[in-house]
């Protein structure tokens, strides 16, 4: 795609990052097939294609966008399957984030806009916080329906999400390998999955001991900045990037990685080299955090024992999280994993496209995150699986509240299949004997 930025505007490394991007796209639509927004509603401006000549016309002119190509900028999930697919290369996903930094830096957003944002920013990466707005939000989600009678949807959405959500300020300790100590690792604490979901890390860190691995985490770690970053708020991600850095980089002594149980977590650290690229004071230890980063299953993987011990066969329907499988290009190891750990693996039809969780996603674009949840919901019912495995905190509790299937980490049925307990999602079926032992 030809542009015509000016050579002042390219001294910019965002802006000549995202040039890059612009002139690889060669029109060729790939992208428009694999898009959710484009699938749910059919408009080229809500495809990649289109996005990005909306982009272009933006960043070209520096100009303050309308409040119409704010929307389809919004409307992206910035699932990153446009990535996967697109035949050219594209750098869409930094491209994406220098449009929401241009956003937010010259448009007026309505003021309920900017207080829904302002409040997601100061509760979310916070656990304490994070913890007490769920246990406020259980106490007034009997409301949820009015809100929605209203047109509030984005309030209906929290009050959703905290009326199914199963909170605890749960503290998961360090521990010690329980076999043959192999090495160390740090696991990342993240922020929201400890409070909703605090068993995956829980069977993470006893399938770690058990693989021979002390767990360790990091004084004065805090939120990965994701949340923050995919706003457009670039100063608020970075600080926190360079915290972690600060934080992992004081505490990882011998530790052979930084594992991570929430995918969208996971996308992030290992952008921190490119993200903190301009920054003579962190530029090369970001670069080394990055490289230590690993998924939990892409660490099993790699491990020279793997979970062969399962004593149940039984149907599992895989949910393949886009930060896992766009964003870090990790689509095999989860499968195979729960494979050899004698799981009967299903994926469903729809397995490349987004379930409408990224992230904030759910709350600022409850519409189409709802269409896309229930969807993805049915697609992985209709496998008729025992239970639904995942590797990311927000796609557990967006399908999760819209199943009556168990939705469990694949670190819980690892650990399960390891000798570990029951995951807890599973319990009633199992005391009911339903699962058939091999």
């Amino acid at each position: 795609m030809k542009t015509t930025f000016a050579p002042e505007q390219l001294n910019d490394p965002a802006t000549a990052t995202s040039e890059k991007a612009i002139r690889t796209c060669v029109h060729c639509g790939f992208c428009t097939a694999t898009c959710p927004t484009y699938v749910l509603l059919g408009d080229e401006r809500d495809s990649p294609r289109g996005r990005i000549y909306l982009i272009k016309d933006m960043l070209e002119k520096n100009a303050t966008p309308t409040a119409e190509v704010v929307t389809h900028i919004d409307r992206c999930l910035s699932c990153l399957s446009c990535t996967t697919t697109c035949p050219s290369g594209v750098d869409y996903m930094h491209l994406i984030d220098h449009a929401r930094l241009h956003v937010e830096n010259t448009y007026q957003r309505p003021i309920t806009d900017r207080l829904m944002r302002w409040a997601l920013l100061t509760i979310l990466p916070h656990r304490a916080r994070f913890g007490a707005a769920i246990a406020l939000g259980k106490l007034v989600s009997p409301l949820q329906g009015l809100f929605e009678k209203l047109g509030a949807k984005r309030i209906a959405a929290l009050l959703r999400m905290a009326r199914t959500s199963k909170a605890s300020a749960a503290e998961l300790a360090s521990s010690k390998a329980m076999s043959a100590r192999k090495g160390s690792v740090l696991l990342q604490s993240g922020c929201i999955e400890p409070v909703l979901r605090p068993e995956f890390q829980a069977a993470t860190i006893r399938l770690l001991n058990r693989q021979g691995y002390d767990v360790a985490r990091a004084p004065g770690e805090t939120c990965c900045g994701a949340l923050a970053h995919h706003l457009g708020q670039e100063d608020e991600a970075l600080t926190m990037a360079r915290r972690n850095v600060d934080a992992w980089s004081t505490s990882r002594d011998e530790a052979g990685a930084i594992v991570v149980t929430a995918s969208g977590c996971g996308s992030m650290i290992k952008d921190y080299g490119f993200l903190l690229r301009n920054d003579p004071a962190y530029a090369t230890r970001a670069a080394s955090i990055s490289a230590l980063a690993k998924d939990i299953s892409e660490f099993v993987a790699m491990d020279s024992r793997p979970v062969t011990a399962a004593t149940r066969k039984i149907r599992i329907a895989y949910h393949a999280a886009c930060s896992l499988q766009h964003g870090q290009k990790i689509t095999t190891h989860p499968r195979r994993l729960l494979e050899q750990a004698g799981f009967e693996v299903v994926t469903p039809v729809d397995a490349h496209l987004c379930c409408g969780s990224a992230g904030t996603y759910s709350i600022l674009q409850p519409e189409i995150a709802n269409r896309l949840g229930d969807r993805k919901a049915a697609t992985l019912e209709a496998l008729a699986p025992v239970a639904i495995a995942v590797g990311n905190i927000g796609c557990a509790q967006h399908i999760g509240m819209r199943t009556a299937l168990p939705v469990v980490h694949i670190a819980e049925l690892l650990d399960w299949a390891a000798g570990g307990p029951c995951p807890k999602a599973l319990e009633q079926i199992e005391s009911q004997k339903e699962m058939p032992r091999e």
